[in-house]
């Protein structure tokens, strides 16, 4: 199905003419979905460092296209066909290009990536001066669904940078409120949020990398641009991109978010679109020394710096929220344009949608108060239920938070676990039925992954693909519809054992936990079944600490004889035996009561002064320490 979609999209790429496949330098766009029709998301005039196979085909005639066609396909492949699409090989994902003006396959600029291998990603990390809310969660979770996706279903190893801005106005405005350093309040939600993403189970970037690190780069980045003479400073110490300088270069994302207006024109400005490279230090401001005197770093200077001491002159993926997309990701382009001389910086530029609090059309955000933290939602859901949540729609369009669609994210993983539940019941031999039409069941398990993987590849529609796991769960329920008689027929164990490791599997592969003990250990009660550990781990160690409590042997008291002395030493060696034969079950249960609960993941461990013990799940571990009392 979906190579018959590439056959027919290259058929129609054929029967353009000449000139439109030269484009004679028309713009390439990255289109989104955040509105459910396509909108413009990315990049500019870049036909110079796009690679060659990411262009249409360009020649003297037709023929000539399709001969250059198939020799890029025997290249990457180093097979030969007549009708497969050469951009097949990297299957990601499909995105709008307006060069074909429809929907292709996306090349990264890494030509690892050819053999999956390897792909370089950015993000946009967080400003830490407060608690993230939801929306920020949502926007990060989306994006690790997709990081999931390419590792996990496209054998794509990810290379991901994510940014730290550990210098704002924000943050020391924040820092002077609370009266403390904005390195030391940067460093307090720099951890928070990493706790937060930890229990979300986002995976972690490969690094993260602060500002506060990269001074002497980004001043370094700056000289280079000003060098260029796309940027100049001012007599207050203000260092400012030209945008004017630019020309038309400038503007390729505001498509995607017109809503825009300029900046505020500062004093010493040239232009309104002019923005910030370098701001002078106020009086009492934290500040690095500098060719155009103290100060720090403008806010897009730091993203565009990070990415390319990591990537160099060409980035693969670029991750943020939507509202990032102007003038943010904008003047990254053009910043990191006019340091590298390049005509493309970054290949694609995903933006997710806005959270929306139900009943408004405003964003979730800091700024109009209408957000909740993550910690005060996971008070309330698991983070299951909200990876469900963001499962439901694509990552690029707008969705409503509300009771109401958590209630929905909720009602389907108690579905799966349904379903899970009765067909390893039924496998057990716990639940009797009819007979199975196993035909049946194996034609819509492989449809399913057809279908699951051909979502994932059109533009990482994961609302399709959780829609083909619950069709595939509708039908694997109509045929275990339980009977009161057993007509002794024989059961269909192996499909519904494949079924349940494919489901169980795809939901493992997008962060999620599905299972007896899985479900068992997570969920609303995980603060009560932590606590009911503890107190189990708790009384074992008094146990076992009794049981270990003997009574050392005494010095000998002076007595008449040595005969005596030698008898009191043998009565209380065989006193401290018969103790260690009496205590000995105690020893024995608290040993069958580890090995026990290892079975279910919670594993205890003894030591010389303390019990440790700790739980295995989706491999995140929580861990408490108890002393021995």
């Amino acid at each position: 199905m979906i190579l018959n979609d590439h056959i027919t999209r290259e058929k129609n790429l054929s029967n353009l003419s000449l000139a439109d496949r030269r484009g004679n330098n028309t713009r390439t766009s990255v289109r989104q979905f955040t509105t459910g029709r396509p909108v413009p998301c990315s990049v500019q005039s870049r036909k110079a460092a796009m690679p060659q196979h990411c262009l249409p085909p360009r020649g003297q005639d037709d023929a000539l296209a399709e001969r250059k066609k198939k020799q890029i396909h025997k290249e990457m492949t180093g097979a030969s066909s007549e009708n497969t699409c050469p951009l097949l090989v990297p299957m990601l994902g499909r995105m709008w290009a307006s060069t074909v003006g429809r929907l292709t396959p996306r090349v990264p600029h890494s030509q690892q990536f050819i053999s999956f291998l390897k792909i370089h990603r950015y993000s946009c990390g967080p400003t830490v001066y407060d608690r993230a809310h939801l929306g920020h969660a949502c926007s990060y979770v989306r994006f690790d669904i997709i990081r999931r996706i390419m590792t996990r279903f496209f054998g794509i190893e990810v290379i991901m940078v994510m940014g730290i801005t550990d210098i704002d106005d924000k943050i020391i405005k924040r820092a002077n409120e609370m009266n403390i350093s904005p390195v030391a309040l940067a460093r307090i939600y720099e951890e928070d949020f990493k706790q937060d993403m930890a229990a979300l189970k986002v995976l972690p970037p490969t690094v993260y990398m602060r500002v506060t690190d990269n001074i002497p780069q980004i001043i370094s980045f700056i000289k280079t641009i000003i060098a260029s003479g796309q940027a100049y400073a001012t007599s207050q110490g203000n260092v400012y991109f030209d945008v004017k300088s630019w020309g038309k270069r400038y503007g390729v994302l505001t498509t995607i978010y017109p809503d825009t207006q300029d900046e505020v024109v500062g004093t010493d400005k040239r232009h309104g679109k002019d923005f910030a490279l370098w701001k002078a230090a106020k009086p009492q401001e934290l500040s690095w020394t500098s060719p155009w005197g103290k100060g720090r770093p403008g806010w897009h200077i730091e993203c565009s710096t990070i990415s390319s001491a990591v990537f160099g002159k060409q980035l693969d993926i670029h991750t943020g929220g939507i509202d990032l997309a102007f003038p943010h990701h904008e003047n990254e382009i053009a910043q990191c344009e006019v340091y590298h001389q390049c005509e493309q910086w970054g290949n694609y530029f995903l933006h997710s949608g806005h959270l929306h609090v139900k009943g408004s059309q405003e964003k979730m955000s800091k700024s109009l108060k209408n957000f909740i933290t993550i910690k005060d939602f996971l008070k309330k859901f698991s983070s299951d239920q909200f990876r469900m949540f963001c499962l439901r729609s694509r990552y690029s369009s707008g969705v409503e938070f509300s009771d109401d669609t958590m209630d929905d994210a909720k009602h389907l993983l108690q579905a799966i676990s349904s379903f899970i539940r009765d067909a390893n019941a039924y496998i057990k031999g716990q639940l009797v039925c009819d007979p199975v039409r196993e035909d049946i069941l194996w034609e819509r398990l492989a449809n399913t992954k057809v279908t699951v993987k051909a979502a994932f590849a059109d533009d990482f529609d994961t609302s399709r693909a959780v829609a083909a796991i619950m069709d595939l769960i509708h039908h694997g329920n109509r045929q275990l519809k339980a009977v009161t008689k057993d007509a002794g027929s024989p059961r269909s164990s192996v499909v519904y054992g494949s079924i349940i490791s494919y489901i169980e599997g795809f939901f493992n592969a997008l962060g999620m936990s599905f299972g007896e003990r899985q479900v068992a250990l997570g969920g609303d009660n995980s603060a009560v079944l932590s606590n009911v550990i503890d107190e189990l781990v708790r009384f074992r160690a008094k146990v076992r600490h009794y049981a270990l409590a003997l009574p050392e042997e005494a010095d000998a008291v002076p007595m008449e004889g040595v005969v005596a002395a030698e008898g009191a030493k043998q009565e209380q060696k065989e006193k401290r035996q018969q103790l260690i034969q009496e205590r000995k079950p105690l020893l024995e249960a608290c040993d069958s009561l580890r090995g026990d609960l290892a079975a279910f993941g919670i594993h205890i461990k003894d030591r010389a002064a303390v019990s440790t013990w700790e739980i295995e799940e989706g491999g995140q571990v929580g861990q408490q320490t108890k002393k021995k009392s």
